[in-house]
């Protein structure tokens, strides 16, 4: 994907969350123990540690900041306006300092806050009891290769305590993940995942659906009635709950 078609992604994502957050009060359904007020100081918090980051060069040491006062509205309006005016003013392959270490440049914060507002768009939806509004399938098939690669393979292998005994688990085994035309052989090692090209009779299990489905699907924002699951049941138990604990 282009760096404009992510930027565009944010604005209308950013545009149907703030939209959706119409009771601060309610429940995320998504987000055991939020309400639609700690979402959305959530995401003003992560706009703004990443125009830190940007601004500073580093990633912050002390986060969160202080309290200003502002209510979670507010905070999230100018997070918002302050992120996307430190997009528009560095391009996608200036340094920039990621969690991620194949990738320090500001690209990988343009894609991830992308990635990052549609997920907790759907959030703000679901807690208002609005349709999720559809996610392009070139935004949700980049959303699956991110998470599947950049979260959870990359996560296990440089933080496999994160994962307690997810990792410890007997037996190599391998989960096909299919969206569309794309399809990604995750392969549950013990001690780690990885991701590789589709290789014809290695799955013990697959996952399939539009890339729309699946993608919420690997979020946890949609349960196994929204994709279809076929094969070793325990072995797509043992992916989801890797998702889980690499996405928390």
């Amino acid at each position: 994907m282009t760096r404009d078609v992510f930027l565009r992604s944010l604005e209308a994502d950013f545009a149907d969350l703030r939209a959706a957050a119409v009771d601060l009060s309610a429940p995320v359904p998504s987000c055991p123990g939020w309400t639609v007020d700690a979402l959305v100081d959530h995401v003003a918090h992560v706009y703004l540690h990443k125009v830190e980051t940007m601004r500073l060069g580093k990633l912050p040491e002390a986060w969160p900041p202080e309290p200003t006062g502002e209510k979670s509205l507010a905070l999230l309006d100018r997070a918002h306006a302050e992120l996307v005016a430190e997009f528009a003013e560095r391009p996608d392959d200036q340094p920039c300092p990621t969690w991620y270490e194949p990738d320090q440049t500001v690209g990988f914060w343009v894609r991830r806050m992308a990635q990052e507002t549609v997920i907790h768009r759907v959030d703000a939806e679901l807690a208002a009891g609005f349709p999720i509004s559809p996610i392009p399938a070139e935004l949700a098939d980049d959303g699956i290769a991110e998470v599947l690669e950049v979260f959870l393979s990359y996560a296990t292998r440089n933080w496999p305590e994160d994962f307690g005994d997810l990792l410890r688990a007997d037996g190599n085994k391998s989960v096909l993940v299919s969206a569309g035309g794309a399809r990604w052989l995750v392969r549950l090692h013990h001690g780690s995942v990885d991701i590789a090209p589709d290789t014809a009779g290695q799955a013990v299990a697959q996952v399939s659906g539009a890339p729309h489905d699946v993608l919420l699907w690997l979020w946890r924002r949609l349960g196994d009635n929204a994709v279809r699951v076929d094969g070793d049941a325990a072995a797509v138990a043992r992916l989801r709950a890797l998702l889980e604990a690499a996405t928390q």
